[in-house]
Formats: C-alpha cells, structure tokens, sequence
C-alpha cells in the first residue's frame, strides 16, 4: 500500500533511538525526508548516519534539549530550513525526571516531567504551526503511554502522558481548520536494546520475568517498529478522516508496569 508519504517533510524530536529512530526508518522507506531532534549531537550523527548508509535521502538534525523552549524552537527553525519546509510532527521525546513518584519526588520534577512530554509536545506544535500552515495542512502524532489511561507507578509520568492525550484530541479541533490532523499513539511496554524496560529487565531480572509471563496475552512486549508503523500510518493521507484519536499499541498488555510505588 502507498501511503502517499514520498517527497514529505518530517520532524520527530527523540529521534535518534528507541521508537523514535524506528519511525524515522519506517517514514524514509516510505520516501519521506526526516529532521531528527534529541540532546546528543554524537548520537544524532550516528543516527543520521544509519538512515542514510544505503544511499538513502540526506537526514537533517538539530541537537536541542526540548524542555528548553527557546532551543527547542530554533531546531525546529534549523530543521525546517534543511527541509526546506514542514509536512509532519512527531513529538516523542518523553521520559520521567527523578522518582516519578509523589512520596520520593524532589521539588520540581513533577513540573520538570510534565515539560518533558506534554510541554515539550505543545511547544513542538507551536514551533511548527507556521510550517505547517505554509505547507498547506499536514499531521501531528504525539507518542504518549497507555500509562496515561490507567494509573500505574511514575505518577508524575502517568499525569504527563494523560495530558498529551487530552492535547491531541483539543489540537485536533484547534488546528483542523488549517487542514492539520492531530493524534496520540499510546504504546504499551516497548523493548529494545538500551531502553528503559531493558534497564530494569538486567536490574530486576525475576521480576520482569513475572511481568512479561503474566501482563502480555502473546507473552512478550512490543517492539519499536509495531510503534513505528502506527505513527507512520497516522501522518500519512490513508488516514486523512482520522484525528483527535488516541491508537492504543499494547498487544492487549493488562498492567501498564512492572514498578511500584515507593
């Protein structure tokens, strides 16, 4: 199936690894352009340098830490130069400062996670409305967590991720005049090397062993491309009467953690 993303312009912040490396792989095999956006230049760079290995199209990146509202903007300002133009956002950068939980929270970090993902996502959409707008509409994805629907340790994490769901479905109304299509994609546990569940799979091995055997029906957790090819899905033109929604990728996943509170 063509999903009419050839020759379209795509930022996605967090996108040197994890998910948000694999929906750079997935939308330059459709024949996408992407700008990358994360903290580190030397990853970005190695990023950059794996999209393009097999001669694929030059992959644009701005190092910009994105709870820095100021830089934030001026790497979307570089990217889209690089571009020359935006059609498509994916906000993906997210994560949890400190604890995560209110009984061992250090002053500051419940507002410092919910920067890091719905801030970090609203001032993404800000940044690059004049682009999109330019381009004559486009589409948005904002990669939250099924921890943002059912409560689950990390309460700082799990309110972030809520309100990234709850500005999808409010953008999507704001911007559809414009012809801009807005949607979260909530994943489940993802695993890939490096990333958060392999972590506390090396630190806690028995109790990961109990998560996996116990809350995922095909015993396993996800992986980043069955992300990927949602979000992929979701800025393409197959789903242009789809906005306002929130894709649940969970592989039917019961409890959102293996963590507990403090």
């Amino acid at each position: 199936m063509d999903l009419g993303l050839k020759g379209k312009r795509a930022l996605i912040t967090g996108g040197s690894r994890g998910i948000g490396f694999a929906i750079a792989e997935t939308l330059t095999a459709e024949g996408a352009t992407v700008g990358l956006v994360a903290r580190d230049a030397t990853g970005l760079a190695a990023a950059a340098a794996r999209l393009t290995a097999d001669g694929g199209a030059a992959v644009a990146t701005a190092a910009a830490d994105v709870m820095d509202t100021r830089a934030l903007g001026e790497a979307v300002e570089q990217v889209a130069h690089m571009l020359g133009g935006l059609d498509l956002l994916v906000a993906n950068a997210g994560g949890t400062v400190g604890r995560g939980n209110l009984t061992s929270a250090s002053a500051g970090e419940f507002t410092a996670t919910f920067a890091l993902n719905a801030g970090h996502a609203a001032e993404l959409i800000r940044a690059g409305l004049p682009h999109l707008r330019t381009a004559g509409g486009g589409a948005v994805v904002i990669v939250s967590s099924i921890t943002g629907m059912r409560p689950a340790p990390r309460t700082a994490y799990a309110a972030a991720k809520a309100a990234e769901i709850q500005l999808a479905a409010t953008a999507a109304q704001e911007l559809a005049p414009y012809g801009i299509r807005v949607n979260a994609v909530s994943p489940g546990s993802i695993m890939f090397p490096g990333g958060a569940w392999d972590t506390f799979k090396q630190a806690n091995p028995e109790v990961f062993d109990t998560f996996q055997s116990t809350q995922f029906p095909f015993g396993r957790l996800g992986h980043v491309s069955e992300v990927a090819d949602v979000v992929t899905f979701l800025l393409s033109e197959r789903a242009a009467w789809v906005t306002g929604a929130n894709i649940v990728v969970d592989g039917a996943q019961r409890y959102p953690s293996a963590r507990t509170f403090d």
